[in-house]
């Protein structure tokens, strides 16, 4: 299988490190250590010498809770390292939701755009601008993540999804897609993600690890991104004070594999390095 992104074809028979990188102050996990521009080239380019092989440059914060970042600021924070890193051979992807970001970072040349709202928000304030729909379709090439999440971050986790869940993530993430080749996006560019942690219980995310499988059944790519999330340090510390997120790399790179394991073409993580070495244990015992 293969992703067609703008610049590159990547092969995806072998596992993919999408390495993290946070341009802002209020991410829950490393917020506020790459918000300046030095700190972030300098992050971004251990990622890759830690392994990635690819880096997803996002500027607003999405956690539980989190309010919405003006466009503007988001665009300061994001464009000034976009330009630098397309300069450096590697799949760039850009983490935002908004058209007007996705269109600026596509026009530098970025290579993804990773959507959590999976290309459906739409502008209050300027309601006749593209849709992020069309933005995406215009660039003919660019590849894109669509993620599933119930609701949204200001109130995701106050109301968790109900039901099925894996039933309802897979509809959800089939007729997404099925919308973008509507308008000529071609299956090839497409990727997806069952969003872990956004609207969905600790039990609900280890449901869609254990039947991981049936995500591949679509056919298209499969983005996963555990990294340091809180459902981690709920499964391993249930009976004492949960693990902050610095105290989670293990859990972490442990669901990594196992998201690999159950075929997951693309991780998304925050700790390249320790992932890269995990894979390489994993990959030995397949000789």
């Amino acid at each position: 299988m293969w992703w067609q992104t703008s610049r590159f074809k990547i092969d995806l028979t072998v596992p993919r490190i999408m390495g993290i990188v946070n341009l802002t102050p209020d991410s829950f996990f490393d917020g506020g250590l790459h918000n300046h521009m030095t700190e972030a080239l300098r992050h971004c380019e251990q990622l890759l010498i830690d392994g990635a092989d690819m880096l997803d440059l996002g500027g607003e914060s999405t956690r539980p809770g989190a309010q919405p970042l003006d466009v503007d600021c988001e665009l300061a924070r994001v464009l000034p390292v976009v330009r630098q890193a397309v300069q450096w051979g590697v799949p760039i992807s850009v983490d935002t939701y908004k058209p007007r970001v996705m269109l600026a970072a596509l026009d530098l040349g970025a290579d993804i755009i990773n959507d959590i709202w999976a290309l459906r928000w739409r502008d209050p304030t300027d309601p006749a601008s593209p849709t992020a729909q069309q933005v995406v379709a215009v660039h003919s090439k660019c590849g894109i993540c669509l993620m599933h999440m119930h609701q949204q971050p200001q109130t995701m986790q106050l109301h968790p999804m109900q039901g099925h869940v894996l039933a309802q993530v897979i509809l959800f993430l089939e007729q997404s897609a099925q919308r973008l080749q509507a308008l000529g996006v071609d299956h090839s560019r497409i990727a997806i993600d069952p969003g872990i942690g956004f609207g969905k219980t600790p039990e609900q995310n280890f449901a869609l690890l254990t039947h991981q499988q049936a995500l591949l059944s679509t056919g298209y790519a499969l983005v996963v991104g555990w990294s340091r999330k809180s459902s981690l340090s709920a499964m391993t510390t249930p009976s004492v004070p949960p693990l902050a997120a610095h105290e989670r790399l293990v859990p972490s790179v442990v669901a990594a594999l196992l998201a690999i394991q159950r075929g997951a073409h693309v991780v998304r993580v925050h700790d390249v390095k320790e992932t890269v070495q995990a894979l390489k244990v994993l990959a030995s015992t397949r000789a």
